[in-house]
Order: C-alpha cells, then sequence, then structure tokens
C-alpha cells in the first residue's frame, strides 16, 4: 500500500503538479537554459540532485531541529541557507568534472540558490504534513525527486522545441523570447491535460 501512495506522489508531482509548467515555479532557468539540449540536460540533473538532497537536509533540519526548538519561524532562511551550500556543492563538481557544461550553463547554476521551484518543493514538503506522516522522509525524497524530474522534463522538451524551431522560418516579431513564451503556454496545456489523470 505504500508504495502505491509513494508512486501517487511520484507521477503526480512530475505530470500534475508540475513546478514549472502547472505551479508555475522556476521560469527563469526554464527560459534561460532552455536554449540547448544538451544544457538542459546538464542543469536537469543538476536540479534534480538539488532538489532531492534538499528535500531530505530540510525535512531533518525542520523536523528535528526547528519544530521541537519552537523556532519554525526561521524555516525559510535555514532552507535557502541548506540550498545554497548543496548549489556550491554541484557547481564545484560541474566545474571540475565538465568544464564545458560549467560554462555553458553560466549564471544560471549558481541561480538554482534562488530558484523559487528548489524552495517551493522544501516549503511544499513541510506543508504537506509529511514530518508527521508515516515514512515522511520518504515521501519527501520521492516528492523532491519527482519534482527534479518534472523540471527536467519540462526542461528538456522545452530545449528540444527550440532546437527545433531554429531551422523554422519565423516571423522576426515572434523570434526569440515571445516564441519561447508561447511554447511555454502550449507545454502548460499539455500538462493539464494530466490533470484529470487517476492514479
Amino acid at each position: 500500500m505504500e508504495i502505491k501512495i509513494l508512486f501517487t506522489i511520484l507521477i503526480s508531482t512530475i505530470f500534475i503538479n508540475n513546478y514549472v509548467l502547472s505551479r508555475i515555479l522556476g521560469l527563469c532557468p526554464f527560459l534561460g537554459v532552455s536554449q540547448k539540449l544538451e544544457t538542459a540536460t546538464g542543469m536537469g540533473f543538476a536540479v534534480i540532485f538539488v532538489m532531492t538532497m534538499a528535500s531530505f537536509f530540510t525535512y531533518v533540519i525542520y523536523k528535528y531541529v526547528l519544530f521541537p526548538l519552537d523556532i519554525t519561524y526561521l524555516r525559510t532562511i535555514s532552507f535557502i541557507i541548506i540550498i545554497a551550500s548543496l548549489v556550491q556543492l554541484v557547481e564545484m563538481v560541474i566545474e571540475k568534472f565538465s568544464p564545458d557544461l560549467y560554462q555553458s550553463l553560466g549564471i544560471f547554476l549558481p541561480l538554482i540558490t534562488t530558484n523559487c521551484a528548489v524552495l517551493g518543493v522544501a516549503v511544499l514538503n513541510i506543508d504537506s504534513g509529511f514530518v508527521t506522516a508515516d515514512l515522511g522522509l520518504l515521501k519527501t525524497l520521492v516528492q523532491g525527486f519527482g519534482a527534479g524530474v518534472g523540471f527536467t522534463i519540462a526542461l528538456v522538451l522545452m530545449a528540444g522545441i527550440r532546437e527545433r524551431l531554429e531551422l523554422a522560418d519565423i516571423p522576426p516579431n515572434l523570434k526569440g523570447f515571445p516564441l519561447s513564451f508561447i511554447i511555454a503556454g502550449l507545454l502548460a496545456l499539455a500538462f493539464l491535460g494530466f490533470s484529470g489523470m487517476k492514479i
């Protein structure tokens, strides 16, 4: 029964409640990094790692430090510190092992720290009641991982479409961000179709 619940959390986070296309969080890296498929994939894996690990650490800090000491008002600042530390770790690893990807991601890699989707996952995990639920940590990890996978799917879809449209004859007024916003809107409409899905 618990596996079904975890599967439901995973599928609903990836498709039904996609953080980019349904909740409209994290649009800055979504639009900024989605010009090339390779860059979008690298950024997607970085976000999956950061969201999953941030979900773990924020759960632990909230449940075992903030809540028992009755200092839950420090939730946002402590979550941002955790996320910033994780992003710094990811940045150092990517710079060491893939300098080309590090260069192509540019400013968007450190911007994961301020990506509202990452903070949104951490806050929504706590607000979902996972702290007091059975298997709360596992549910938190599944939701964080699913949110990262959903973000990556949206990013890769957008990058694939934008790469294909580079070869198309597009009116000059639509080139660049106007067309990107239209594509993002159409993708959001497509993902809206998952909202009636029964799991």
